[in-house]
């Protein structure tokens, strides 16, 4: 039985970045959260220093392209009666720097797709039954996705696959919102690792970017692409 209360978000990858600064915008606003990570320490230290704080908060350390970490947050959700959104931000980028496809050694890109592509639609299973009628699904994409940049086969084409799921999803559940989200160019760990010899610092910050993905998560909008820049003004932060 879903309690129809308090707001609760599962966001994947919250441990930095654009996952950590949507999970710290929405304790701001009262919702509760469930929150993943690969990496232990970082998500601990995370929560104790940013949401722990603002929220009740369920931090769970573990790999989305793992079926008993998949599991655990399934139960996790179905202790928290159930999810308002979904929010699939874990992903990896493959080599540093980027190879080209010819030279991209499969079993990277393999675990890439799994990665990006696979483990978002096997959450989505495993919540299937935890996702309340209305339910926002948030799925991080890339404009590598759409974009042919050399060097970005493996990581663009996953986050294209990821689209494409996306709105096979939205088609097939109606009574759900699903979303594809180009954050756009942010200063985060990844794009650094992405451009290991470039200074970006004159890239946004993520938090510029959840204006924009709040708009998806508490407005109105159809299920489809979406880029953060175009929401950003249509969120007024009411």
């Amino acid at each position: 039985m879903h309690n129809s209360g308090q707001r609760t978000a599962l966001i994947t990858g919250a441990s930095r970045g654009l996952g950590l600064a949507l999970a710290r915008r929405l304790g701001e606003d009262g919702w509760k959260l469930i929150v993943d990570a690969r990496g232990a320490e970082d998500l601990k230290a995370a929560v104790s220093a940013e949401l722990a704080d603002l929220t009740q908060v369920t931090a769970i350390p573990g790999d989305v392209a793992a079926p008993d970490h998949r599991r655990a947050l399934a139960e996790a959700t179905s202790e928290a009666g159930g999810l308002d959104a979904l929010v699939n931000n874990a992903s990896i980028l493959g080599p540093s720097p980027q190879p080209y496809l010819l030279d991209y050694p499969l079993d990277v890109l393999e675990r890439v797709y799994r990665t990006n592509a696979i483990a978002p639609v096997a959450l989505i299973q495993a919540l299937r039954d935890e996702l309340k009628p209305g339910a926002r699904i948030i799925n991080v994409t890339s404009d590598a996705a759409r974009e042919p940049y050399e060097g970005w086969g493996g990581y663009g084409s996953s986050k294209a696959a990821l689209e494409q799921i996306s709105n096979i999803l939205g088609a097939e559940n109606p009574d759900l919102r699903v979303y594809a989200v180009d954050p756009g160019d942010m200063r985060t760990r990844m794009h650094q690792e992405a451009f290991p010899d470039e200074d970006i610092s004159d890239r946004p910050l993520p938090e510029e970017s959840v204006p924009g993905l709040m708009e998806l998560l508490t407005g109105d909008m159809p299920s489809g692409r979406y880029a953060a820049s175009e929401l950003n003004r249509a969120y007024d932060g009411s």
